[in-house]
Protein backbone atom coordinates (compact mmCIF):
# COMPACT_ATOMS: atom_id res chain seq x y z
CA UNK A 1 0.00 0.00 0.00
CA UNK A 2 1.35 3.36 -1.04
CA UNK A 3 0.31 6.65 0.55
CA UNK A 4 0.09 9.63 -1.77
CA UNK A 5 3.19 11.79 -1.17
CA UNK A 6 2.54 15.13 0.53
CA UNK A 7 4.27 16.97 -2.31
CA UNK A 8 1.78 15.44 -4.76
CA UNK A 9 -1.18 16.63 -2.68
CA UNK A 10 0.28 20.11 -2.28
CA UNK A 11 0.85 20.40 -6.03
CA UNK A 12 -2.70 19.26 -6.82
CA UNK A 13 -4.30 21.70 -4.40
CA UNK A 14 -2.15 24.53 -5.77
CA UNK A 15 -3.27 23.69 -9.31
CA UNK A 16 -6.88 23.83 -8.15
CA UNK A 17 -6.27 27.19 -6.49
CA UNK A 18 -4.84 28.51 -9.78
CA UNK A 19 -8.05 27.45 -11.52
CA UNK A 20 -10.11 29.08 -8.77
CA UNK A 21 -8.39 32.41 -9.38
CA UNK A 22 -9.38 32.22 -13.04
CA UNK A 23 -12.97 31.40 -12.04
CA UNK A 24 -13.14 34.07 -9.28
CA UNK A 25 -13.94 31.56 -6.55
CA UNK A 26 -13.15 32.18 -2.90
CA UNK A 27 -13.36 28.51 -1.94
CA UNK A 28 -14.10 25.01 -3.18
CA UNK A 29 -15.61 22.36 -0.90
CA UNK A 30 -14.97 18.73 -1.90
CA UNK A 31 -16.85 15.70 -0.55
CA UNK A 32 -16.96 13.03 -3.30
CA UNK A 33 -14.73 10.02 -2.63
CA UNK A 34 -12.68 10.06 -5.84
CA UNK A 35 -12.00 13.79 -5.50
CA UNK A 36 -11.22 13.41 -1.80
CA UNK A 37 -8.72 10.66 -2.56
CA UNK A 38 -7.09 12.75 -5.29
CA UNK A 39 -6.70 15.89 -3.17
CA UNK A 40 -6.25 14.39 0.34
CA UNK A 41 -4.89 10.87 -0.21
CA UNK A 42 -7.76 9.24 1.71
CA UNK A 43 -11.51 8.67 1.46
CA UNK A 44 -12.30 9.22 5.12
CA UNK A 45 -15.64 11.02 5.28
CA UNK A 46 -15.47 14.78 5.53
CA UNK A 47 -15.21 18.13 3.80
CA UNK A 48 -12.06 19.36 2.12
CA UNK A 49 -12.14 23.16 2.20
CA UNK A 50 -9.77 24.65 -0.38
CA UNK A 51 -9.42 28.44 -0.05
CA UNK A 52 -8.26 30.45 -3.02
CA UNK A 53 -5.03 31.02 -1.09
CA UNK A 54 -3.57 29.39 1.98
CA UNK A 55 -3.61 25.85 3.35
CA UNK A 56 -6.55 23.52 2.61
CA UNK A 57 -8.48 22.32 5.65
CA UNK A 58 -9.60 18.70 5.67
CA UNK A 59 -12.47 18.56 8.18
CA UNK A 60 -13.12 14.88 8.87
CA UNK A 61 -16.30 13.42 10.31
CA UNK A 62 -15.22 9.75 10.28
CA UNK A 63 -12.47 8.73 10.90
CA UNK A 64 -10.21 11.66 11.78
CA UNK A 65 -7.45 9.54 13.31
CA UNK A 66 -7.16 7.36 10.25
CA UNK A 67 -7.31 10.41 7.98
CA UNK A 68 -4.29 11.87 9.79
CA UNK A 69 -2.37 8.65 9.12
CA UNK A 70 -3.32 8.43 5.44
CA UNK A 71 -3.31 12.09 4.34
CA UNK A 72 -0.20 14.16 3.77
CA UNK A 73 -2.08 17.45 4.12
CA UNK A 74 -0.95 19.71 6.94
CA UNK A 75 -4.38 20.49 8.38
CA UNK A 76 -6.52 17.42 9.08
CA UNK A 77 -9.03 18.11 11.84
CA UNK A 78 -12.18 16.48 13.27
CA UNK A 79 -15.58 18.11 12.97
CA UNK A 80 -19.17 17.23 13.72
CA UNK A 81 -21.43 18.85 11.14
CA UNK A 82 -21.53 21.39 8.35
CA UNK A 83 -22.76 24.10 10.71
CA UNK A 84 -19.32 23.93 12.40
CA UNK A 85 -17.53 25.01 9.22
CA UNK A 86 -17.75 28.84 9.77
CA UNK A 87 -16.29 28.66 13.29
CA UNK A 88 -13.48 26.35 12.11
CA UNK A 89 -12.61 28.72 9.26
CA UNK A 90 -12.65 31.70 11.64
CA UNK A 91 -10.29 29.85 13.98
CA UNK A 92 -7.82 29.46 11.10
CA UNK A 93 -8.20 33.10 10.07
CA UNK A 94 -10.11 32.52 6.81
CA UNK A 95 -12.74 35.12 5.83
CA UNK A 96 -16.31 34.10 5.04
CA UNK A 97 -16.37 32.98 1.38
CA UNK A 98 -18.67 34.86 -0.98
CA UNK A 99 -18.27 32.58 -4.04
CA UNK A 100 -18.12 28.85 -3.35
CA UNK A 101 -17.59 26.01 -5.80
CA UNK A 102 -19.18 22.58 -5.24
CA UNK A 103 -19.18 19.28 -7.16
CA UNK A 104 -22.58 19.89 -8.75
CA UNK A 105 -22.44 16.79 -10.95
CA UNK A 106 -22.28 14.39 -7.99
CA UNK A 107 -23.37 16.38 -4.91
CA UNK A 108 -26.74 15.31 -3.44
CA UNK A 109 -29.33 18.09 -3.39
CA UNK A 110 -29.76 17.81 0.39
CA UNK A 111 -26.02 18.41 0.86
CA UNK A 112 -26.27 21.49 -1.32
CA UNK A 113 -29.21 22.83 0.69
CA UNK A 114 -27.25 22.35 3.91
CA UNK A 115 -24.32 24.34 2.50
CA UNK A 116 -26.72 27.08 1.49
CA UNK A 117 -28.07 27.15 5.06
CA UNK A 118 -24.52 27.54 6.39
CA UNK A 119 -23.71 30.33 3.89
CA UNK A 120 -27.04 31.91 2.89
CA UNK A 121 -25.37 34.98 1.36
CA UNK A 122 -22.83 33.11 -0.77
CA UNK A 123 -23.08 32.45 -4.50
CA UNK A 124 -22.56 28.80 -5.42
CA UNK A 125 -21.24 27.46 -8.71
CA UNK A 126 -20.05 24.20 -10.25
CA UNK A 127 -16.43 23.38 -9.38
CA UNK A 128 -16.43 20.08 -11.29
CA UNK A 129 -14.96 21.49 -14.53
CA UNK A 130 -12.06 22.95 -12.52
CA UNK A 131 -11.50 19.67 -10.68
CA UNK A 132 -11.60 17.70 -13.93
CA UNK A 133 -9.03 20.00 -15.53
CA UNK A 134 -6.65 19.54 -12.62
CA UNK A 135 -7.09 15.77 -12.57
CA UNK A 136 -6.69 15.30 -16.34
CA UNK A 137 -2.94 16.06 -16.29
CA UNK A 138 -1.17 13.12 -14.71
CA UNK A 139 2.08 13.41 -12.77
CA UNK A 140 4.95 10.94 -13.12
CA UNK A 141 3.79 9.40 -9.84
CA UNK A 142 0.31 8.78 -11.27
CA UNK A 143 1.64 7.35 -14.54
CA UNK A 144 3.80 4.97 -12.53
CA UNK A 145 0.71 3.67 -10.70
CA UNK A 146 -1.13 3.28 -14.01
CA UNK A 147 1.84 1.33 -15.38
CA UNK A 148 1.50 -1.03 -12.41
CA UNK A 149 -2.21 -1.41 -13.24
CA UNK A 150 -1.26 -2.18 -16.84
CA UNK A 151 1.05 -4.93 -15.59
CA UNK A 152 -1.87 -6.28 -13.59
CA UNK A 153 -4.19 -6.52 -16.61
CA UNK A 154 -1.42 -8.28 -18.52
CA UNK A 155 -1.33 -10.96 -15.85
CA UNK A 156 -5.12 -11.23 -16.10
CA UNK A 157 -4.82 -11.56 -19.90
CA UNK A 158 -2.31 -14.39 -19.47
CA UNK A 159 -4.61 -16.12 -17.01
CA UNK A 160 -7.51 -15.81 -19.48
CA UNK A 161 -5.44 -17.66 -22.07
CA UNK A 162 -5.06 -20.52 -19.58
CA UNK A 163 -8.66 -20.94 -18.45
CA UNK A 164 -11.05 -20.14 -21.33
CA UNK A 165 -12.59 -23.29 -22.73
CA UNK A 166 -15.77 -24.45 -24.42
CA UNK A 167 -18.60 -25.08 -21.96
CA UNK A 168 -17.53 -22.53 -19.33
CA UNK A 169 -20.07 -19.87 -18.55
CA UNK A 170 -19.13 -16.23 -18.96
CA UNK A 171 -19.67 -15.89 -15.21
CA UNK A 172 -17.16 -18.65 -14.48
CA UNK A 173 -14.55 -16.88 -16.61
CA UNK A 174 -15.29 -13.60 -14.83
CA UNK A 175 -15.00 -15.24 -11.41
CA UNK A 176 -11.62 -16.78 -12.26
CA UNK A 177 -10.22 -13.50 -13.56
CA UNK A 178 -11.65 -11.43 -10.71
CA UNK A 179 -10.02 -13.90 -8.29
CA UNK A 180 -6.71 -13.42 -10.11
CA UNK A 181 -7.07 -9.65 -9.91
CA UNK A 182 -7.91 -9.65 -6.20
CA UNK A 183 -4.90 -11.81 -5.38
CA UNK A 184 -2.82 -9.31 -7.34
CA UNK A 185 -4.04 -6.42 -5.19
CA UNK A 186 -7.01 -5.09 -7.17
CA UNK A 187 -9.16 -2.98 -4.84
CA UNK A 188 -12.34 -4.67 -6.07
CA UNK A 189 -13.96 -1.40 -7.10
CA UNK A 190 -13.86 0.49 -10.38
CA UNK A 191 -14.95 4.07 -9.80
CA UNK A 192 -17.03 5.88 -12.42
CA UNK A 193 -18.21 9.45 -12.01
CA UNK A 194 -21.36 9.44 -14.11
CA UNK A 195 -24.72 9.24 -12.33
CA UNK A 196 -26.01 5.65 -12.10
CA UNK A 197 -22.78 4.43 -13.70
CA UNK A 198 -21.86 1.13 -12.11
CA UNK A 199 -19.20 -1.33 -13.17
CA UNK A 200 -17.70 -4.62 -12.13
CA UNK A 201 -13.98 -5.16 -12.54
CA UNK A 202 -14.75 -5.95 -16.16
CA UNK A 203 -17.16 -6.64 -18.96
CA UNK A 204 -16.80 -10.31 -19.85
CA UNK A 205 -19.09 -12.06 -22.30
CA UNK A 206 -19.10 -14.34 -25.32
CA UNK A 207 -20.84 -14.76 -28.66
CA UNK A 208 -24.34 -13.35 -28.94
CA UNK A 209 -24.30 -12.04 -25.36
CA UNK A 210 -21.40 -9.73 -26.25
CA UNK A 211 -23.72 -7.99 -28.74
CA UNK A 212 -26.58 -7.42 -26.28
CA UNK A 213 -26.99 -3.68 -25.44
CA UNK A 214 -27.41 -2.48 -21.87
CA UNK A 215 -28.18 0.71 -19.94
CA UNK A 216 -24.53 1.58 -19.25
CA UNK A 217 -22.88 4.29 -21.36
CA UNK A 218 -20.52 1.78 -22.95
CA UNK A 219 -20.33 0.32 -26.47
CA UNK A 220 -20.88 -3.21 -25.12
CA UNK A 221 -23.45 -4.32 -22.57
CA UNK A 222 -24.10 -7.99 -21.95
CA UNK A 223 -27.05 -9.75 -20.32
CA UNK A 224 -25.73 -9.93 -16.78
CA UNK A 225 -27.26 -12.27 -14.22
CA UNK A 226 -30.59 -10.49 -13.69
CA UNK A 227 -32.37 -7.19 -14.42
CA UNK A 228 -31.15 -5.62 -11.16
CA UNK A 229 -27.67 -5.35 -12.72
CA UNK A 230 -28.27 -6.09 -16.37
CA UNK A 231 -24.76 -5.95 -17.79
CA UNK A 232 -21.54 -7.94 -18.18
CA UNK A 233 -21.19 -11.66 -17.51
CA UNK A 234 -24.18 -13.97 -17.50
CA UNK A 235 -24.78 -17.70 -17.60
CA UNK A 236 -24.25 -18.21 -21.32
CA UNK A 237 -21.80 -21.01 -22.08
CA UNK A 238 -18.85 -20.46 -24.40
CA UNK A 239 -19.12 -22.19 -27.75
CA UNK A 240 -16.48 -22.81 -30.43
CA UNK A 241 -15.78 -20.16 -33.08
CA UNK A 242 -17.27 -17.18 -31.24
CA UNK A 243 -15.62 -14.10 -29.71
CA UNK A 244 -14.96 -14.01 -25.97
CA UNK A 245 -14.52 -10.40 -24.82
CA UNK A 246 -12.31 -9.67 -21.80
CA UNK A 247 -12.65 -5.93 -21.13
CA UNK A 248 -10.83 -5.54 -17.80
CA UNK A 249 -9.92 -2.48 -15.74
CA UNK A 250 -6.85 -3.13 -13.63
CA UNK A 251 -6.44 -1.09 -10.47
CA UNK A 252 -3.38 -0.55 -8.27
CA UNK A 253 -3.43 1.81 -5.27
CA UNK A 254 -6.48 3.58 -6.66
CA UNK A 255 -5.29 4.06 -10.26
CA UNK A 256 -6.72 2.36 -13.33
CA UNK A 257 -5.59 0.97 -16.67
CA UNK A 258 -8.19 -0.33 -19.12
CA UNK A 259 -7.64 -3.11 -21.65
CA UNK A 260 -9.82 -5.23 -23.97
CA UNK A 261 -8.72 -8.42 -25.69
CA UNK A 262 -10.65 -10.95 -27.77
CA UNK A 263 -10.31 -14.72 -27.47
CA UNK A 264 -11.88 -17.56 -29.41
CA UNK A 265 -11.81 -21.34 -29.14
CA UNK A 266 -11.25 -22.12 -32.82
CA UNK A 267 -11.24 -19.64 -35.68
CA UNK A 268 -13.77 -16.83 -36.01
CA UNK A 269 -15.87 -16.10 -39.06
CA UNK A 270 -14.27 -14.07 -41.85
CA UNK A 271 -16.51 -11.10 -41.02
CA UNK A 272 -15.49 -11.01 -37.36
CA UNK A 273 -11.82 -11.53 -38.18
CA UNK A 274 -11.86 -8.75 -40.76
CA UNK A 275 -13.66 -6.42 -38.31
CA UNK A 276 -10.99 -7.11 -35.69
CA UNK A 277 -8.21 -6.24 -38.11
CA UNK A 278 -10.09 -3.07 -39.08
CA UNK A 279 -10.38 -1.99 -35.44
CA UNK A 280 -6.61 -2.39 -35.15
CA UNK A 281 -6.36 -0.02 -38.12
CA UNK A 282 -8.58 2.51 -36.33
CA UNK A 283 -6.27 2.27 -33.32
CA UNK A 284 -3.25 2.75 -35.58
CA UNK A 285 -4.85 5.87 -37.08
CA UNK A 286 -5.43 7.32 -33.63
CA UNK A 287 -1.82 6.66 -32.69
CA UNK A 288 -0.62 8.51 -35.80
CA UNK A 289 -2.91 11.50 -35.23
CA UNK A 290 -2.87 11.98 -31.46
CA UNK A 291 -0.47 14.79 -30.66
CA UNK A 292 -0.33 17.85 -28.45
CA UNK A 293 -2.73 20.53 -29.68
CA UNK A 294 -5.14 18.30 -31.59
CA UNK A 295 -8.67 18.60 -30.26
CA UNK A 296 -10.39 15.63 -28.68
CA UNK A 297 -13.33 16.11 -31.01
CA UNK A 298 -11.20 16.26 -34.15
CA UNK A 299 -9.49 13.00 -33.19
CA UNK A 300 -12.90 11.40 -32.65
CA UNK A 301 -14.23 12.70 -35.98
CA UNK A 302 -11.24 11.37 -37.92
CA UNK A 303 -11.44 7.89 -36.35
CA UNK A 304 -15.22 7.72 -36.71
CA UNK A 305 -15.03 8.67 -40.39
CA UNK A 306 -12.39 6.00 -40.97
CA UNK A 307 -14.61 3.34 -39.39
CA UNK A 308 -17.66 4.50 -41.35
CA UNK A 309 -15.70 4.52 -44.61
CA UNK A 310 -14.76 0.88 -43.90
CA UNK A 311 -18.45 0.03 -43.76
CA UNK A 312 -19.25 0.06 -40.04
CA UNK A 313 -21.71 2.98 -39.86
CA UNK A 314 -24.37 0.81 -38.20
CA UNK A 315 -22.06 -1.28 -36.04
CA UNK A 316 -19.26 0.96 -34.76
CA UNK A 317 -19.24 1.57 -30.99
CA UNK A 318 -22.46 -0.34 -30.48
CA UNK A 319 -25.35 -1.82 -32.39
CA UNK A 320 -27.57 0.53 -34.38
CA UNK A 321 -29.78 2.45 -31.97
CA UNK A 322 -27.42 1.81 -29.04
CA UNK A 323 -24.21 3.42 -30.28
CA UNK A 324 -22.19 5.67 -28.00
CA UNK A 325 -20.69 8.97 -29.15
CA UNK A 326 -17.13 8.33 -27.94
CA UNK A 327 -14.21 6.08 -28.83
CA UNK A 328 -11.94 6.92 -25.91
CA UNK A 329 -12.11 8.15 -22.33
CA UNK A 330 -9.66 9.54 -19.85
CA UNK A 331 -8.88 7.54 -16.76
CA UNK A 332 -6.92 7.71 -13.55
CA UNK A 333 -8.82 7.44 -10.26
CA UNK A 334 -12.09 7.14 -12.21
CA UNK A 335 -12.76 5.47 -15.51
CA UNK A 336 -14.52 8.45 -17.08
CA UNK A 337 -12.09 11.31 -16.58
CA UNK A 338 -10.94 13.94 -19.07
CA UNK A 339 -10.05 13.73 -21.94
CA UNK A 340 -13.00 12.31 -23.90
CA UNK A 341 -12.26 11.21 -27.46
CA UNK A 342 -15.84 12.05 -28.25
CA UNK A 343 -18.29 14.14 -30.20
CA UNK A 344 -18.58 17.77 -29.15
CA UNK A 345 -15.13 18.44 -27.71
CA UNK A 346 -13.70 20.44 -30.59
CA UNK A 347 -12.37 23.19 -28.29
CA UNK A 348 -10.46 20.90 -25.93
CA UNK A 349 -6.85 20.17 -27.02
CA UNK A 350 -4.68 17.21 -26.14
CA UNK A 351 -1.96 18.12 -23.65
CA UNK A 352 1.18 16.49 -22.28
CA UNK A 353 0.27 14.38 -19.24
CA UNK A 354 -3.15 13.25 -20.44
CA UNK A 355 -3.94 9.54 -20.12
CA UNK A 356 -6.80 7.83 -21.88
CA UNK A 357 -8.17 4.49 -23.01
CA UNK A 358 -9.01 4.08 -26.70
CA UNK A 359 -11.52 1.34 -27.54
CA UNK A 360 -12.70 0.95 -31.16
CA UNK A 361 -15.31 -1.80 -31.20
CA UNK A 362 -17.83 -3.28 -33.62
CA UNK A 363 -21.10 -5.00 -32.71
CA UNK A 364 -23.00 -7.45 -34.93
CA UNK A 365 -26.38 -8.23 -33.29
CA UNK A 366 -27.07 -11.95 -33.12
CA UNK A 367 -23.44 -12.79 -33.82
CA UNK A 368 -21.06 -11.04 -31.45
CA UNK A 369 -18.80 -8.08 -30.74
CA UNK A 370 -15.17 -7.52 -31.61
CA UNK A 371 -12.59 -4.84 -30.86
CA UNK A 372 -9.51 -3.68 -29.03
CA UNK A 373 -8.74 -1.35 -26.12
CA UNK A 374 -5.49 0.00 -24.77
CA UNK A 375 -4.46 2.74 -22.36
CA UNK A 376 -2.18 5.54 -23.59
CA UNK A 377 -0.62 8.73 -22.30
CA UNK A 378 0.88 11.79 -23.95
CA UNK A 379 4.49 12.33 -22.91
CA UNK A 380 6.96 15.01 -23.92
CA UNK A 381 8.21 12.50 -26.51
CA UNK A 382 4.73 11.84 -27.95
CA UNK A 383 2.03 9.22 -27.45
CA UNK A 384 3.04 6.16 -25.41
CA UNK A 385 1.18 2.98 -24.54
CA UNK A 386 0.76 1.75 -20.97
CA UNK A 387 -1.08 -1.54 -21.57
CA UNK A 388 1.26 -3.99 -23.24
CA UNK A 389 -0.48 -7.35 -23.75
CA UNK A 390 -0.26 -8.55 -27.35
CA UNK A 391 -2.88 -7.02 -29.64
CA UNK A 392 -3.13 -10.30 -31.51
CA UNK A 393 -6.51 -12.02 -31.62
CA UNK A 394 -6.10 -15.07 -29.36
CA UNK A 395 -7.21 -18.30 -31.04
CA UNK A 396 -7.27 -21.16 -28.55
CA UNK A 397 -7.21 -24.81 -29.59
Amino acid sequence: MRLTPAIELEHRCKKLQDQMVLDSLDAVIIVQNADLFYFTGTVQSGNLYVPVSGQPLFMVRKDAGRARMESGLKEVIPFGSMKDIPSILAKYGYPEPKRIGLEFDVLPVNFFERYRAVYPNAAFSDATPLIRKVRMIKSHYEIHLMQDAADQVDRIYKRAREIIRVGMTDLEVAAELEFTARKDGHQGLVRMRGFNSELFYAQIFSGTDSAVPAYADTPLGGMGLNPSFGQSAGLKRIEPHEPVIIDFAGCVDGYLSDQTRVFSVGNLSDRLRRAYDDMLEVQALMMRLAEVGMSWGALYDACLKYAVDMGYAENFMGAKGSQVSFIGHGLGVEIDEYPFIARGFSQMPLEVGMAFAFEPKVVFPGEGAIGIENTFYLSNEGLKRLTHSSDELVILS
